[in-house]
């Protein structure tokens, strides 16, 4: 059977990915402190930014668990095609 490697991203990238999530939450944050309205408005933009981030992170995590699956889907039914083969002599 082929062996399928895992793919792994490199520091640097996680690294610069972290600090762009962070920089502009951050950014965003800064922004909403000082735009000049009413604290009830900041606190509206404050919860839609915090909304947006977790439905951010919940719909990453779909995809990614979604992704998966079917790489593992995908390789269970590969594994029962050479296991068919095995059995019948294979591809002679």
């Amino acid at each position: 059977m082929q062996q399928m490697g895992t793919q792994r991203d490199s520091n640097a990238w996680i690294l610069q990915t972290w600090a762009s999530f962070v920089l502009s939450v951050g950014m965003t944050s800064v922004g909403i402190v000082y735009l000049p309205v009413d604290l009830w408005v900041k606190g509206f933009v404050g919860m839609g930014l915090g909304f947006s981030v977790t439905s951010t992170f919940t719909l990453a995590k779909t995809q990614r668990d979604l992704h998966e699956s079917t790489k593992l889907t995908s390789r269970i039914e590969e594994a029962k095609v050479e296991q068919i083969l095995s059995q019948h002599g294979g591809l002679k």
